[in-house]
């Protein structure tokens, strides 16, 4: 585990209590009790398992900086990228149900990273109800946003998956204050989209190529920036309506 001070320090705009909020009004007590919970982060590394399948949940992991994944390993290697998880996002709410975890969850690039006791989840839930009703909202999201990906995958045409996917990572990042207008940080190889998006590494470079040469993406080191930001939901046909963001998606 090393720091890294690329990551910035959004204490000012806590993203769990943004998340959280867009669900249904917090009061002060309820967003100091977030704030709290989300206070003693750790800053870990890319490329780090923080959960791997088979093993016995220890609390909710809860991502704060950074972007992180959850992924399923077959035998022969090959793997199957199910989630993208970004800044105010729990990992299994209900994880004390869980004898061992079904999925491996991994950094995809320096994350600040808290793990929530079950205990202490538990209290929060039986004590706060506005706030239990939120991390539920979430967690219908969660399964939500996984539907919105098995249709990418089973009915999208190569471009049209990709397109989709900056669209919502864009939607979801703005929510919680971790994307400007058009652009935001994407940690994310090559390899990590093809393995997300169910296609091979060549298929995703051509696809890159040609929302390049249509002038709707620009994609420099870990920057994504959309040029064209209608023209991209038009190629996706991209409806954020399954992230049940009301007005805060209007845009």
């Amino acid at each position: 585990m090393s720091s890294h001070s690329s990551i910035p320090l959004a204490d000012s705009s806590n993203p769990l209590v943004r998340k959280l909020e867009g669900f249904g009004p917090l009061t002060e007590e309820e967003r100091a009790v977030l704030r709290r919970i989300s206070a003693n982060g750790h800053v870990i590394g890319p490329r780090v398992d923080l959960i791997r399948e088979g093993d016995a949940p220890d609390g909710v992991i809860l991502i704060m900086e950074g972007i992180a994944c959850r992924q399923k390993h077959r035998a022969n290697g090959a793997r199957q990228i199910t989630a993208y998880l970004v800044p105010g996002d729990a990992c299994d709410l209900d994880v004390a149900l869980l004898t061992q975890m079904d999925h491996t969850i991994t950094t995809l690039s320096a994350c600040r990273v808290v793990r929530i006791p079950i205990d202490v989840v538990k209290r929060i839930m039986d004590e706060h109800p506005a706030i239990a009703r939120s991390l539920r909202m979430g967690t219908l999201v969660d399964e939500a946003t996984l539907r919105e990906w098995l249709v990418n995958v089973g009915c999208r045409s190569a471009i049209e998956r990709i397109a989709h996917l900056f669209c919502e990572l864009l939607v979801r990042l703005q929510v919680v204050g971790f994307a400007s207008e058009n652009s935001y940080e994407f940690p994310v190889t090559q390899l990590d989209l093809a393995d997300t998006v169910g296609l091979s590494n060549v298929h995703v470079n051509r696809s890159l190529q040609e929302l390049r040469r249509q002038g709707v993406i620009e994609l420099k080191g870990r920057t994504l920036k959309i040029l064209d930001r209608q023209r991209l939901k038009s190629i996706a046909e991209f409806n954020s309506k399954y992230l049940h963001l009301g007005t805060r998606a209007a845009a």
